[in-house]
């Protein structure tokens, strides 16, 4: 069984004058993304590595959930393909990790994390999966490649104003 956590980027900046793989966090996403973390400790999420795209606002979110759960700079991968990529580009980083990992969390953006959610889980029917939002997807399989064909399972769905799941700030 692998377990994958699709993390959207927290709420990004349009302040900035700057490229769109430049734009870093807003003071919302700032707050969000910590504490996103720290319900997915709630959650006994215990990802072995974190992965996140190039972009800036992909770097600090991934940055700041580590943090949160307590996974040091040496379980942080950054991957240029996750940048705005498609589910079969995000599959294909997927498959290439090391299958003695039982958790992946990926950092990236939309469309393509809401799209493969809706691939892995259609009956979930994602309309939007927010910023700071998180699909945790249980696979039964125990290879990474397998990921896009393997028997797909909700372990949970979250994101910033979900009021199922409340966690104190420490």
């Amino acid at each position: 069984m692998k377990q994958l956590i699709l993390f959207r980027h927290a709420k990004s900046s349009w302040d900035d004058d700057v490229d769109d793989v430049e734009r870093p966090l807003a003071p919302r996403g700032e707050r969000d993304a910590p504490r996103m973390g720290k319900r997915l400790k709630a959650r006994h999420a215990r990802p072995g590595l974190i992965l996140a795209s190039h972009a800036t606002r992909a770097q600090q979110t991934a940055d700041l959930v580590a943090r949160a759960l307590g996974v040091g700079p040496k379980r942080l991968r950054t991957d240029k393909a996750l940048y705005l990529a498609s589910p079969d580009a995000i599959l294909g980083v997927v498959a290439g990790q090391d299958d003695a990992l039982s958790c992946v969390l990926l950092v990236g953006h939309n469309p393509g994390l809401t799209e493969l959610v809706n691939r892995l889980l259609p009956e979930l029917a994602l309309d939007n999966l927010p910023t700071s939002g998180v699909v945790a997807i249980d696979l039964a399989t125990t290879r990474w490649k397998d990921a896009g064909s393997a028997d797909a399972k909700l372990a949970y769905y979250d994101y910033p104003k979900n009021p199922e799941l409340f966690v104190t700030e420490n």
